[in-house]
């Protein structure tokens, strides 16, 4: 019953887009290259996904890149009617905030990348999702975010000119052996980016993490949430690149059933041992903030074992003069001393003699 409702709301979905379709243009701002031979080709504003299809399969030698920016149901509905997207494909595609994945379906293979950035000032990662659509000679990536791989906005237009600075269309182009080998080149140069990406991103978790340090050992009380917040993030770094660990696993296994070159399977292990530094880095640094939140623990209770013997000493040095003055302060008459010459010096005395007997007692014991 689960999974019929589910195909039933599935099914809902498609004909919501395919009905924006009908009554609307594609909204997103959509870049489309071409590539002969391995060398991009200028190609006019408004070609369409079907026509970059057809390009595609009119030569072995033609292939295709289409980035799409910040998605609307329209251009969804557009890119599904022309690949021949299946349904649960497309409501992946509608939905974003989703962790890395790789899923396939027929001749198309389904890949959801998240890029970080590190935004110092709030001491938050910003991550940027993108959907990738790869079949034979042709190349679709759909930017959920409307944001390149180093967290900036896209442009709201996209320029033909294959040397157009949009940092997510242009340099993949600009190696002419890696397009050589296909859409997969190209899928390759894009994970390079991201996991590399990674590393200024530890790197600005890891000089907060040492601020925190000096700030836990100088007693600052805002520490602790500090190192919550901070811990979030890793966390989610770490979750994030663990998800892209298990995607480039299923790349590498699928190299020989689906004739990956060797060149190419190069390229990906060089991306997957710089992954493997990137997720034990970030195990490392959620370690380390485990260990400096317990650090933080055992000093603010430290702090607070010394303010109770403070608290304890001075309660003590009070309760003597106090014990003095209840006793002689009760209404008897037969009692000797309240009738000395002495009897008030002596009683005073006393009092002061205790609490400085007390208070220095406390102090060798370095109670106070």
């Amino acid at each position: 019953m689960a999974q019929q409702r589910a195909k039933r709301a599935v099914r809902r979905n498609i004909r919501g887009v395919r009905a924006a379709a009908a009554t609307g243009t594609t909204a997103a701002p959509i870049l489309t290259r071409h590539i002969v031979d391995g060398r991009p080709r200028q190609v006019s504003r408004d070609v369409s996904l079907v026509e970059s299809l057809a390009f595609t399969q009119a030569d072995p030698a033609h292939m295709s890149l289409t980035v799409m920016s910040s998605p609307t149901p329209e251009s969804i509905a557009e890119l599904a009617s022309a690949w021949q997207l299946h349904p649960l494909l497309v409501e992946d595609l509608l939905h974003g905030g989703q962790r890395p994945k790789l899923e396939r379906y027929g001749d198309v293979l389904f890949l959801v990348l998240r890029s970080a950035r590190y935004i110092d000032e709030s001491e938050e990662v910003e991550f940027s999702e993108f959907h990738l659509l790869v079949r034979p000679r042709a190349l679709v990536i759909v930017c959920q975010d409307g944001r390149l791989v180093d967290g900036t906005e896209i442009p709201s237009g996209f320029s033909p000119e294959p040397e157009a600075p949009l940092g997510i269309g242009a340099p993949l182009l600009e190696h002419e052996h890696l397009l050589r080998l296909g859409p997969e080149g190209m899928v390759y140069q894009l994970l390079d980016a991201i996991v590399d990406g990674y590393f200024p991103v530890l790197d600005g978790v890891q000089i907060d993490k040492e601020q925190i340090e000096r700030q836990v050992f100088s007693g600052d009380a805002a520490a602790a949430a500090r190192i919550y917040h901070l811990s979030q993030e890793v966390i989610d770094v770490l979750h994030s690149t663990a998800a892209l660990t298990r995607v480039l696993h299923r790349l590498q296994q699928g190299a020989d059933k689906y004739a990956i070159p060797d060149a190419l399977q190069a390229y990906l292990q060089d991306v997957s041992d710089h992954l493997t530094r990137v997720v034990t880095e970030t195990t490392e640094l959620r370690d380390a903030l485990s260990q400096i939140l317990s650090v933080n623990a055992t000093l603010v209770a430290q702090r607070q074992n010394e303010d109770m013997k403070k608290i304890s000493g001075w309660a003590a040095i009070l309760f003597a003069p106090t014990l003095i003055a209840a006793v002689y302060g009760m209404n008897f008459d037969v009692m000797p001393e309240l009738h000395w010459a002495a009897g008030y010096p002596l009683a005073v005395g006393g009092m002061v003699g205790f609490a400085v007997l007390l208070y220095v007692l406390f102090k060798l014991k370095r109670w106070m």
